[in-house]
């Protein structure tokens, strides 16, 4: 089994991640439910029965509500805190009254998210933080000096970035004294530009490609944790039905349902353990609050590993609707 960087690091080894945007009710200041709490809860036991030892969580999911609701859980559970790795995200907010939606990498920003992150959750530290998007007004010393004092302060062990560039990662390393850990952008059947822009190298259907160059690359020198975000692509392909949706995506989902049934798994493992075959040691974070679904994804890792070379390229080549350059 090939090593993750996170286990190299030795910070996880679950080879998939929960991520908990979906539990916590709707995307307002409603408060959630008992309902709500069984969902989450029914969810979050379901991911530790089939290996799931990683949660993601950001600031702004539903306004709060889902690092709220999985503190109730660990509040529950108190047994549970030191068997997972808690990951959570900073440095997006939303539009109010008198402010614009805006990225905030300013110190007493970062500071005060992780105070309310931890306050939500009921913990005394996070094993990760993420910056959440590009802040284009960031400067790098502050942010590592709001890091400095949030490891000095035992609040948070680790970091990373979430959706960033080759160098923009370079950028903010540069004034860190310790490595960033992880990178989550969006990868999936459904999002193919990180793979498209290693293909189509000089080529002119390459040049519309949305996947800034070298990222995959300079993670996997960098030991930095790749973690897909929409790694499902929203069911799409694991039994989704679309009426109006493109032949490619009907192709593609036939075709892994055929899988499915061939290596007697799911679907949903089959998506995943496409993803996970890549060198990358992708780390998919699944967002389904379905109790049902995450348990769909526990063949993923048997699939990464007995899933051919063949098997790979037939479904990136159906998913793309084209032949290969």
């Amino acid at each position: 089994m090939r090593i993750m960087p996170l286990e190299k690091r030795g910070i996880s080894n679950s080879r998939i991640v929960f991520g908990c945007m979906g539990i916590g009710g709707e995307w307002n200041s409603t408060p959630y439910t008992k309902e709500d709490y069984i969902i989450a809860e029914k969810a979050v036991e379901a991911a530790l029965s089939i290996g799931i030892t990683m949660f993601d969580h950001a600031d702004i999911y539903k306004r709060g509500k889902s690092e709220s609701i999985f503190g109730e859980i660990l509040k529950n559970r108190p047994d549970l805190r030191d068997q997972i790795i808690l990951q959570s995200k900073c440095g997006i907010r939303f539009q109010d009254d008198v402010n614009p939606q805006r990225f905030d990498f300013s110190k007493g920003h970062i500071l005060s998210s992780v105070d309310g992150i931890l306050q939500r959750l009921g913990v005394e530290h996070l094993d990760v933080l993420l910056l959440h998007r590009p802040d284009p007004l960031m400067e790098p010393e502050e942010i590592a000096e709001a890091f400095n004092q949030l490891r000095s302060a035992g609040k948070v062990r680790h970091f990373g970035v979430s959706n960033m560039t080759s160098a923009q990662m370079r950028f903010i390393q540069n004034s860190l004294p310790e490595p960033l850990v992880v990178n989550q952008l969006e990868m999936s059947l459904a999002r193919l530009d990180w793979v498209e822009q290693g293909i189509l190298v000089n080529q002119k259907a390459g040049v519309g490609i949305n996947f800034a160059d070298g990222i995959l690359e300079h993670c996997q020198m960098a030991d930095i944790q790749i973690q897909a975000w929409g790694p499902l692509a929203q069911g799409k392909f694991s039994g989704r039905v679309v009426e109006d949706a493109p032949d490619t995506i009907k192709n593609t989902a036939a075709l892994v349902q055929k899988m499915a049934n061939e290596k007697e798994s799911t679907p949903e493992s089959i998506v995943l353990g496409w993803l996970m075959k890549h060198p990358a040691r992708i780390q998919p974070v699944i967002g389904t609050s379905s109790a049902e679904r995450v348990l769909a994804c526990q063949d993923a890792v048997r699939i990464s590993e007995i899933m051919t070379r063949e098997e790979w390229y037939t479904l990136l080549e159906s998913s793309r609707g084209t032949r290969m350059p």
